[in-house]
């Protein structure tokens, strides 16, 4: 079973999304599908790195799966994919 975010990670959301996913960590989540964000920002990209850094305190790794195009493409930008063990969508062409 994965975490699933709903549709929306940005700045006007992300400190709810940020409990509700630490809350998913503390009950053993270690598995993040984003498959269903469909609107993100700058501010969805910290938050992932906030749930990462609270799971490798607590001994655990977080993988994120299913990025849309558009969360791929600031987690790339940012230069954060290693330390987020994130994987773009499966059903999205590579560039």
């Amino acid at each position: 079973m994965s975490y699933r975010p709903a549709l929306t990670l940005t700045v006007h959301n992300a400190p709810s999304v940020l409990e509700a996913g630490l809350r998913a960590i503390a009950g053993g989540q270690t598995q993040f599908d984003l498959s269903e964000l469909t609107v993100v920002d700058s501010a969805a990209v910290a938050t992932m790195l906030a749930w990462q850094r609270a799971a490798l305190g607590d001994g655990k790794s977080l993988v994120f799966s299913n990025l849309p195009a558009n969360l791929q493409s600031l987690v790339n930008l940012y230069g954060v994919a290693e330390l987020l063990q994130a994987s773009p969508r499966a059903d999205l062409p590579h560039h």
